[in-house]
């Protein structure tokens, strides 16, 4: 029993990360598009698991998103994940 509730959690953990990724890569697309990063962070949070953190800057002409969440049914363990979009010439 012990191991299918550990693989559960496991399952539960990897589907956590992966929306953590796909925010990520969401938030920092829509910025180096052109779109605020409040409008940005809005979109990412419907995508990244409930209570993660979505935070984006700028860092030349690059865009860098980070989401963060701590799993709710492995509470030691952190997820999260950071993506880096390049800004396009329009969106200066």
């Amino acid at each position: 029993m012990a191991v299918l509730v550990l693989g559960m959690a496991g399952v539960a953990a990897v589907s956590a990360q992966t929306r953590c990724v796909d925010a990520a890569r969401e938030a920092a697309r829509l910025v180096a598009r052109g779109d605020t990063a409040a409008a940005a962070i809005r979109s990412a949070q419907r995508v990244a698991p409930g209570g993660a953190r979505v935070q984006v800057h700028r860092r030349g002409d690059f865009v860098v998103a980070t989401v963060a969440v701590e799993s709710v049914v492995l509470p030691w363990l952190s997820l999260g994940a950071e993506a880096l979009a390049a800004v396009e010439p329009r969106a200066g």
